[in-house]
């Protein structure tokens, strides 16, 4: 039986799309790419905001349209969406032939095979994640961790020289606009022979970098009884043979200590690339969030990553339209943007989310509002972050190629990533004259820039290092 697996969403999900892949694989499916090829297509969903529910819904559509004219028998959604609305979503959208949980994760063979048969497994009723483990993260140990997503054998889906590590599930933070810990349940560390186990594999398969994910990789180790796990993993990650690059994402900045500082920036090895959830820079709207911190205090954490790595890459999203913000407070937001110097910032207006405690805050700004100020800041961020990137003209970098034949192209022309962009969202760096393959490292000078993107032309050999 074959199986094709799309998966929509952040890079956790991408993990558990490869995760998902394993343990078919191992039980006899045959992986396919294209869905029209498959006897049944799983969609592993996406249920974070409404663009991404709406992407979610609209691909499972798409691919039941498929068994009225193709190989298909079968359509299953899986993932976030899945497991956050359950029988609700089955309700929805009759197309879909299944609407499974994590928990049916165990035996996904088994199920995608009982409804190829034509069976119809009542879809899971959906529950807070988070009660399935003891809140302290200290008494965590031992116990049998429930978590949201696969684990075990994986199967790769790109071949491509970068691939998401998970370091931990969940989330133990309660900021009042995220749904996520109640689907995705506690904090839960992945243990770090897992992880160099992974990572070890993953070389073997031609992986150059490795993207290090989770909820809140600030808190990796915190239920392991070792805070300071993370910066004693990294040199171990790094030290993997055929492994080149370490990237760190999703840093909380109230939990970001200064030896992690240390750790991203100044490890050989590991990009010194600082993924920064701000979310905000107001106190009070943070507060409101249930968020800690202010300009001063973001500032001086930035100051201190790039007094260690000059260079430092940095992203972060916001919020703009936050329940009760003023113009003052978003005023505020703007003034740090201009001081932050980011290379990459995101910009999502406010809505609510089901479930969540700011879903039940007075003072909601008026839609037409809140599209004012997203669409005022995203001119601002656009504006700063090609800024940034212009003052990286005359930089050294050292790019990882994905793509030896850009469609605009010229023979010997070649684009990849710096150290200091981030996996799909960060921009990219063309380089000229490279004459290299997908998964070489390339050595050149930024000489243009295109937005965020940058353009280089290739001179000497490279080595990890050239980005620091």
């Amino acid at each position: 039986m074959s199986v094709a697996m799309l998966t929509l969403g952040c890079a956790r999900n991408d993990v558990d799309s490869e995760e998902l892949a394993g343990r078919l694989a191992a039980d006899g499916f045959t992986l396919v790419e294209d869905p029209e090829d498959a006897d049944t297509v799983v969609v592993n969903t996406c249920g974070f905001v409404d663009a991404a529910k709406k992407d979610s819904i609209d691909t499972l559509l798409a691919a039941s349209d498929l068994k009225e004219t193709g190989r298909p028998q079968a359509v299953v959604a899986v993932g976030c969406l899945a497991e956050r609305y359950g029988e609700q979503l089955a309700d929805s959208l009759p197309e879909a032939d299944a609407v499974l949980g994590f928990d049916d994760y165990g035996d996904i063979a088994g199920r995608l095979r009982a409804i190829v048969a034509g069976e119809r497994p009542h879809p899971h009723t959906p529950r807070d994640r988070r009660l399935l483990l003891p809140i302290s993260p200290a008494e965590r140990q031992g116990v049998e961790a429930p978590v949201a997503g696969a684990s075990g054998t994986r199967t790769r889906l790109d071949s491509g020289p970068m691939a998401p590590l998970k370091l931990a599930n969940g989330c133990d933070r309660r900021c009042t606009f995220c749904a996520i810990p109640m689907f995705r349940g506690s904090f839960v560390s992945r243990r770090p022979s897992e992880v160099l186990d992974e990572a070890r594999w993953l070389a073997g398969e031609g992986v150059k970098e490795l993207f290090l994910v989770s909820e809140n990789s600030t808190s990796y180790g915190k239920d392991l009884g070792d805070l300071r796990l993370l910066e004693t993993l990294l040199p171990e990650l790094t030290a993997i043979d055929g492994i080149e690059r370490v990237r760190v994402s999703y840093l909380q900045p109230a939990e970001t200590r200064p030896g992690l500082i240390e750790a991203i920036a100044t490890t050989p090895g590991v990009a010194p690339y600082f993924d920064l959830s701000f979310q905000h820079a107001s106190a009070t709207v943070l507060r409101r969030m249930r968020r800690f911190g202010d300009p001063e205090s973001f500032l001086g954490l930035l100051d201190r990553a790039r007094a260690l790595a000059p260079r430092a890459g940095v992203r972060s999203n916001v919020i703009v339209g936050f329940p009760g913000e003023t113009e003052e407070e978003f005023a505020t937001l703007c003034d740090f943007l201009v001081a932050a110097r980011m290379d990459v910032t995101g910009v999502f207006g406010y809505s609510d989310e089901d479930g969540t405690e700011a879903e039940s805050f007075d003072g909601k700004l008026d839609e037409d509002e809140i599209a004012a100020r997203v669409n005022h800041l995203n001119d601002l961020v656009a504006e700063l972050n090609a800024q940034r990137a212009t003052e990286r003209i005359g930089e050294e970098v050292v790019v990882l190629v994905e793509d030896a034949h850009p469609e605009d192209g010229v023979p010997g022309e070649v684009e990849g990533r710096a150290a200091h962009q981030g996996p799909e969202v960060d921009g990219t760096t063309r380089v000229l004259d490279a004459g290299a393959v997908v998964g070489d490292l390339v050595a050149a000078v930024v000489v243009d820039t295109d937005g965020v993107d940058l353009i280089a032309r290739a001179h000497v050999a490279a080595g990890a290092e050239g980005d620091r």
